[in-house]
């Protein structure tokens, strides 16, 4: 399997840091999107000790092999997190939500801690195929909140995991089959709250993948942009 890949990063209109980061590493069949987290101090450098930890992952054969290596990375760069943090007088995390996507022949996994989404359009078709951590999304679980619900709540931005907040990671996984032609989509919020699936679809149907990321991004702005806009599109051809 063959990928053609693009990918944009912003900083958005009313942040003056941009505390995302990205990974593309086409020639392993693995990307990923670190969003560090808003508001807490060092943001930026916690997304960029992820995408660096994923960087560097030793060569290992098999699909499965390469998830459990950037596991592995990840718990490491959480507990350096921590332990950064609690250096700090503050007392403040150093956090940041990631998402992976890892393909080797006709199968994929996507990895994930946090918001961060990974989405997969196939004929036409867009399914997330990650599971928000966050706080609406476990409420939306337990029936408290419609889905409809979710997306205006005051407390959407509360995320339940992340590297780097708790001295235990826990990684999401989920697989399936790849085919020709498959699209996956990999966004930190600042994309996915202001871009909703439908519009993701609509996009990527048109133009080339150049023109769809641009277009995205120029969605965002024109809808105020008020976080830090990460996409990582991948074809496999």
């Amino acid at each position: 399997m063959a990928f053609e890949c693009v990918s944009r990063t912003h900083v958005g209109l009313r942040r003056k840091v941009n505390e995302d980061s990205l990974l593309v590493r086409s020639e392993r069949g693995l990307w990923a999107v670190a969003d560090g987290m808003g508001g807490h101090q060092a943001g930026d450098v916690a997304s960029a000790k992820v995408v660096e930890a994923l960087h560097d992952l030793p060569i290992v054969y098999g699909l499965d092999a390469l998830v459990e290596t950037a596991t592995v990375a990840l718990e490491q760069v959480n507990r350096d997190l921590i332990e950064l943090a609690g250096s700090d007088d503050t007392e403040m995390s150093i956090g940041s939500t990631v998402v992976g996507l890892a393909i080797a022949g006709d199968q994929y996994r996507a990895f994930w801690a946090g918001d961060s989404r990974a989405y997969l359009l196939r004929d036409g078709l867009v399914t997330q195929i990650t599971r928000d951590h966050s706080l609406v999304q476990s409420l939306v679980d337990a029936g408290m909140l419609s889905p409809g619900e979710a997306l205006d709540h005051p407390n959407a931005n509360i995320i339940t995991r992340a590297v780097g907040v708790s001295p235990k990671l826990q990684v999401d996984t989920v697989g399936g089959e790849v085919v020709a032609g498959d699209l996956f989509i990999l966004g930190s919020d600042g994309v996915t709250r202001l871009v909703d699936d439908q519009e993701l679809a609509e996009q990527l149907a048109s133009g080339s993948m150049d023109e769809a990321a641009d277009r995205l991004i120029e969605m965002v702005l024109a809808r105020g942009a008020p976080d830090n806009a990460t996409l990582i599109i991948v074809k496999a051809v």
